[in-house]
């Protein structure tokens, strides 16, 4: 396994986005919903009910309504959960691109979910990101 990355520069340098096949609904369950009969992705305990990310097949499989159609982007760099900066110049970046972005951060890597038709231009901002990261 690679050391977790904390500095900025190489941390952007590191960056190599992956995007995962296929299409992602983020959708909400009602709480005596058990959501692993669903294998989400993602999932978020709110006052409001639980969000889940999963494959669209399956919110449309149990009659979910879908409250985003996502391209889920994997920033396969290793970095450090408390590493700073790194959130705000990706989203900095994707925003001057008018991509919205909803980040989810795991243990080893960022996980990014963008409108599936933003995809392709999510990927060429993040590459050109990393390309253009200071020495």
């Amino acid at each position: 396994m690679s050391p977790h990355l904390s500095s900025l520069a190489a941390l952007l340098q590191s960056l190599e986005p992956s995007r995962h096949d296929g299409v992602y609904a983020y959708a909400v369950l009602p709480f005596d919903t058990d959501p692993a009969s669903l294998q989400p992705v993602v999932t978020v305990r709110e006052a409001e009910g639980v969000t889940v990310i999963v494959p669209i097949e399956q919110a449309e499989r149990h009659g979910l309504r879908v409250l985003f159609r996502a391209a889920w982007i994997t920033l396969t760099v290793h970095s450090d959960l408390q590493a700073v900066g790194l959130t705000a110049a990706f989203s900095g970046a994707l925003a001057m691109a008018g991509v919205s972005c909803n980040v989810v951060a795991g243990a080893h890597h960022d996980h990014l979910f963008v409108p599936e038709e933003q995809a392709q231009q999510a990927l060429d901002v993040l590459r050109a990101l990393q390309r253009t990261a200071p020495d």
